[in-house]
């Protein structure tokens, strides 16, 4: 049987999108505040998103401007003050972040709109959500713009905050059992955690001695 080919410079943007949101999944989901020049805080989801390194520790995000043209709250908000923070959504957060994806308008903070608690970071001036299990603390390092709608920014983790019982103090391992992170599927769905199972790594001399023992 022939495999199905696609060719990306034959395709539309939109069908390109449905391919790439369907394949690299699940993604992990980033509910982004940001803070405006007049001090309002705006929160968006972000599923095209992700770590990057460790050191130094960076994420990133991609940013897609409005139809219409012009950049979007988050992405003007970031260029302005240079932080933001990445509130990592589990189950219990999982319909307040779908909400915030809401169209609001830019001068309707969803913080507000919404009721969303918020707690203060201890190095940048943009809060995080207080009920977040994660939250990440991030300025702003570069921003990389491959059209007039496209933006990667990448930025660096300087703290992040645990809601009490997720990641161990002194091993710094996260509790996976504890931690319910949902996933972005393509279209309107999306996953839980579901079973966990693990699989060790193992050396090339034990990968030498398996293979000859067969």
């Amino acid at each position: 049987m022939a495999d199905q080919f696609f060719d990306f410079a034959a395709l539309q943007a939109i069908e390109r999108y449905k391919l790439l949101c369907g394949i690299v999944v699940p993604r992990p989901i980033a509910l982004v505040t940001s803070v405006d020049a007049r001090g309002r805080v705006n929160a968006a989801p972000f599923s095209f998103f992700n770590a990057f390194s460790e050191d130094p520790a960076q994420v990133v995000l991609g940013l897609q401007h409005k139809p219409e043209g012009g950049p979007k709250d988050t992405t003007r908000n970031i260029a302005r003050a240079q932080a933001f923070v990445v509130n990592m959504v589990d189950e219990p957060l999982a319909e307040l972040m779908n909400i915030c994806a809401t169209d609001f308008p830019p001068d309707v903070s969803e913080i507000e709109e919404l009721g969303i608690a918020t707690a203060p970071c201890r190095h940048i001036a943009v809060p995080r959500i207080a009920a977040a299990p994660f939250a990440l603390e991030c300025k702003r390092i570069v921003t990389l713009a491959f059209s007039d709608t496209r933006e990667m920014l990448i930025g660096e983790v300087l703290a992040v905050h645990a809601r009490d019982g997720l990641a161990d103090p002194a091993s710094h391992y996260v509790d996976t059992g504890a931690y319910r992170p949902i996933g972005r599927l393509a279209g309107t769905a999306y996953c839980h955690q579901g079973e966990v199972f693990k699989m060790e790594r193992i050396s090339y001399e034990t990968w030498r001695q398996r293979r000859n023992n067969r």
